[in-house]
């Protein structure tokens, strides 16, 4: 752990404490803040305890916000930095499995630790003496690298359904150990977990992304049950041996991939579904006598497309997700440039940059030598630059003509038939770029729709 000399807390944090101190009040810092500071990581998001009630807070400050005050918090404004200061408080029954019914505040900062979830996350810190306040032991458990739940973590799983999921996350992000009695607690807690809505799952798989290893959290998904409730198309690949060009079973080589891809949390999520289509794909072939996953891609797309529905996944995202599972697979041999184009086409322009990425944490997931593979990625990007820079054509847009053109040239009202012809001279100048001239695509318009007398 890093020693307390070296921490830095920001102006703003000490500004609060000491004014608090002044009012004859305290303040400690709390939560994932404390963890970080005293792990060396860097931290963006400082939150206050304080033995302050919510409406004296409001008047020791005049710049505040009443963010939560019916659970206590309440943001202070010092500058254009806002910090949550929250009161310390006790809680009541978890109806709902995600929030208290209730709560009460409390003076002992002790038992406003005693109700967060883990250890490393029920240290305080105050920023005045960067005195450690550490009653559950959460500085052994850093030490250990070991994730362990508040008191009976049974109960605190069954307060908060959420707690389970951010369980899996933090073994990852923080590359810990969860504590075996914690991870025993899981199971039978499920279905308090059950009751953590769509949007909030979707929100701890984003943040899990961004670990270095996501499937550290996924494999505790897994083992824990929690996967079966979320996703359970992904288990279908566990244990389900793919063929020789592959060394893992399906489950294995989406965690492999997903761990190799380079990329922000929705293509790492594309990596980690991009194969979920295998499992009901999967035939013997009499020919080679080994096993085959024809048209993957597409079942794996339509598998992932209520997957992202269900997790509530924006729109922009869905769409994004899905067409990367569609055109993952790809196989690049001296292909032409009309082939180069119309895969370009195919895919995407703004889909190529994450399918390359997809591409290459593919291959080295498969567990086998990937040199061939990677130096075939290397040359259909020297392909496709090659194109790019010579100016295709990539869809109906970079034609030299539009519709209002193709109307008037062939004296036709709009309707269904202008796409397909707009389709038509796509193609064309796909196959020959120098085709895509004003006149020359008039002329093949003509051939394709004769003008109307």
């Amino acid at each position: 752990m890093s020693d307390a000399s070296s921490f830095t807390v920001p102006s703003e944090v000490r500004f609060i404490t000491d004014k608090l101190r002044a009012n004859g009040k305290r303040g400690w810092l709390v939560g994932g803040c404390v963890r970080d500071l005293l792990m060396g990581r860097p931290h963006a998001d400082w939150d206050l305890a304080t033995s302050a009630l919510p409406q004296e807070v409001m008047r020791i400050f005049p710049r505040t916000i009443p963010t939560g005050i019916d659970h206590g918090t309440v943001t202070v404004m010092v500058g254009k930095v806002p910090i949550e200061v929250t009161t310390l408080r006790g809680e009541g029954a978890y109806t709902d499995g995600r929030r208290p019914d209730s709560v009460h505040f409390v003076s002992d900062l002790e038992e406003d630790l005693a109700r967060r979830d883990f250890t490393v996350n029920a240290i305080a810190m105050d920023p005045a003496d960067l005195a450690v306040i550490d009653p559950f032991g959460g500085q052994k458990d850093l030490e250990k690298k070991v994730l362990r739940a508040v008191g009976d973590a049974r109960a605190r799983f069954s307060e908060d359904g959420l707690r389970v999921l951010r369980a899996a996350r933090f073994v990852a992000t923080l590359e810990f150990d969860l504590d075996p009695d914690t991870f025993a607690a899981i199971e039978p807690t499920l279905d308090t977990f059950r009751k953590v809505s769509p949007e909030r799952v979707r929100d701890e798989w984003v943040k899990t992304m961004k670990a270095k290893r996501p499937s550290r959290a996924f494999e505790v998904m897994r083992t824990g049950g929690i996967l079966g409730v979320t996703c359970p198309e992904l288990l279908l690949g566990v244990g389900m041996a793919q063929n020789r060009y592959h060394a893992y079973d399906v489950f294995r080589h989406a965690m492999e991939c997903m761990d190799a891809c380079v990329g922000d949390p929705i293509l790492r999520i594309s990596a980690l579904l991009h194969d979920v289509g295998k499992p009901a794909t999967r035939a013997m072939s009499e020919k080679t006598h080994d096993y085959t996953f024809y048209e993957h891609e597409r079942v794996g797309a339509e598998i992932a497309e209520p997957i992202c529905l269900r997790l509530r996944f924006s729109n922009d995202e869905r769409a994004r997700i899905v067409a990367l599972v569609r055109h993952h697979l790809f196989h690049y041999d001296a292909w032409s440039d009309a082939t180069v184009r119309r895969w370009i086409r195919r895919v995407g322009p703004d889909r190529v940059a994450d399918l390359y990425a997809l591409n290459e944490a593919d291959v080295l997931a498969k567990g086998k030598d990937a040199s061939p593979d990677l130096a075939a990625l290397a040359a259909l990007k020297v392909h496709v630059e090659k194109v790019l820079v010579a100016g295709a054509a990539m869809s109906t847009r970079d034609l030299r003509v539009n519709g209002h053109d193709l109307m008037k040239e062939l004296s036709r009202k709009p309707g269904p038939w202008l796409k397909d012809v707009l389709d038509a001279l796509l193609e064309v100048v796909t196959n020959d770029p120098a085709l895509n001239e004003r006149e020359a695509l008039l002329a093949r318009a003509r051939e394709i729709v004769p003008p109307c007398n």
